[in-house]
């Protein structure tokens, strides 16, 4: 019964949080519609999501969203460089592919999110085998190295929560 009622109590807390800062006021009545809304959209999409995800490592997450939001700030700082300083000329974009080594759909789409919420990168697509992501940069002299540190900042700790 209490599956059919909250079927993914994590994504209701999520939309609960997330309708609170969206509204930007803490008042019950933004309180109240969004866990309104928690309860509503985890019921009505549970068909998409026939298993929970499973998290191997819960307060792994809080790690990785500080360094998610470090990064974040990095990459404006370094993107807001290269448009007030850098002539085109000397820019090097391209498109990196990055090897994953996760396997659970959930992850992935947490790594590609986080790959475009940073500034710089975009992730474009998935491999049909859902083995590599490609990923285009602003500038990335050293394709090899970005890879890399995306594996190593993100897809590491991913592994370590999802999987």
């Amino acid at each position: 019964m209490l599956r059919k009622v909250l079927p993914h109590p994590w994504l209701t807390l999520v939309v609960a949080v997330v309708w609170v800062m969206l509204v930007n006021v803490i008042t019950l009545n933004a309180i109240v519609f969004g866990l309104i809304l928690g309860f509503i959209i985890p019921i009505i999409t549970a068909a998409y999501w026939p298993e929970r995800p499973t998290l191997r490592n819960p307060m792994m997450i809080i790690e990785y969203v500080l360094v998610v939001i470090l990064d974040i700030i990095r990459a404006n700082i370094q993107v807001s460089l290269i448009i007030l300083g850098k002539r085109n000329a000397d820019l090097q974009p391209g498109w990196v592919t990055v090897p994953l080594d996760l396997r659970t759909p959930e992850a992935i789409t947490v790594l590609a999110g986080t790959i475009t919420m940073t500034p710089g990168t975009v992730s474009s697509d998935l491999s049909d085998d859902g083995h590599a992501l490609l990923v285009h940069c602003l500038d990335a002299p050293d394709p090899d190295a970005v890879a890399a540190e995306i594996k190593d900042r993100y897809e590491r700790r991913l592994k370590e929560i999802f999987e």
